[in-house]
């Protein structure tokens, strides 16, 4: 019996899409659900989660050397290393086990339905900005749209339920409040002006698909050999891209912690030139999943007022110099610029409402 081209060009092995199941789902658990389970518990005995990254136990920012830019290096890598290799496994995978048309029927849309599912697959995933932008390429590269991408990637740190958790016995649960409400208006907000800034340009902006690879979803071979060996290529080529710019750019941000950070105590007021400031550095600077936790309970300890304490809040977590790097290919420059400055936007909104309510 004669299969038609297109059901040939249509069809997937049932044992890659298993695999990547198992992956996400033993990687996840691994890397992230049991650690976190754990860790609220401390967080809920302590009221505390560790110290803060940027100053370390003995709450001072060290001054910009190479030293400081190794230290950081090593402290935040053996954070994220895990979670970094996971998110280059999954976003690899996503272009060689899943059926393309799968992405692209509830991803690739542009109204407001894509979004949204970009926001609620973001909440399991729990991965720092960092370590889920491997996962983004790979998203992007199989026709997912911007608005869905960038919700999925900023929803992992601003929707994660156990920074939220950490949030509220550490920090208090005004605080969550406020992060989730922004939060919310942050991911759907810039997902939906995303998809609407490239209506009528709903195309990948990364590398073009391999020969044979159509608009149907085709895959250029079936064969388990063939596929795996399109997975190591992706996994070899997306690793040796993104880590080199990421360990620099990390290297340089731990160095300039001091330049970033200058001051951290009740001379950093509320004033809109600490406000912005805050905002601009969080923003730029790159931390593990919920660091920012840490970071405002010792800068609010030091009396750091609550306006600068709540833009770190709201601009530390979703995007970073080094994550931006590595997604620069996946989105047009107009998409990351109106990324950075809903970010920015919200820091200081966060700031204002923190303020006025009187954190």
């Amino acid at each position: 019996m004669n299969h038609h081209p297109s059901s040939r060009r249509s069809s997937h092995p049932t044992w890659g899409i298993a695999i990547f199941i198992l992956i996400a789902l033993a990687g996840l658990f691994y890397v992230k659900w049991s650690p976190y389970y754990s860790r609220a518990f401390v967080a809920a005995d302590t009221h505390s989660i560790g110290s803060s990254i940027l100053t370390g136990a003995n709450g001072t920012v060290p001054a910009p050397s190479l030293q400081a830019a190794l230290d950081y290096a090593v402290t935040y890598g053996l954070a994220i290393w895990k979670a970094l290799l996971l998110g280059l496994l999954l976003g690899s995978a996503l272009q060689a086990l899943l059926p393309g048309h799968w992405i692209k029927r509830w991803l690739g849309g542009l109204g407001m339905g894509s979004v949204m599912t970009g926001s609620l697959l973001s909440i399991p995933s729990m991965m720092c900005t960092c370590c889920s932008a491997p996962v983004i390429n790979g998203l992007r590269k199989c026709q997912a749209a911007p608005g869905s991408t960038a919700a999925y990637w900023l929803g992992n740190t601003m929707l994660n339920p156990a920074t939220l958790v950490f949030m509220g016995f550490v920090l208090g649960w005004k605080w969550v409040g406020l992060r989730l409400a922004l939060g919310l208006v942050m991911v759907i907000g810039l997902g939906w002006v995303l998809n609407r800034m490239n209506q009528g340009n709903h195309t990948t902006v990364d590398v073009p698909a391999e020969p044979g690879e159509q608009s149907q979803g085709a895959r250029p071979g079936m064969d388990p050999a063939s596929i795996l060996r399109r997975w190591a290529r992706a996994f070899a080529g997306m690793t040796l891209r993104l880590l080199p710019e990421y360990l620099i750019l990390v290297l340089v941000l731990g160095a300039a912690r001091a330049w970033l950070f200058p001051m951290i105590g009740v001379s950093v007021d509320n004033s809109v030139l600490w406000i912005l400031g805050a905002a601009v550095a969080g923003t730029l600077f790159v931390i593990p999943t919920a660091g920012e936790v840490p970071i405002v309970q010792a800068m609010l300890s030091l009396g750091v007022a609550a306006g600068p304490a709540a833009a770190l809040l709201m601009t530390l977590p979703p995007v970073s110099l080094p994550s931006l790097a590595m997604v620069a290919r996946s989105f047009r420059r107009a998409d990351l610029a109106v990324l950075v400055a809903g970010v920015l936007a919200m820091g200081v909104l966060a700031a204002g409402i923190a303020i006025a309510l009187g954190f």
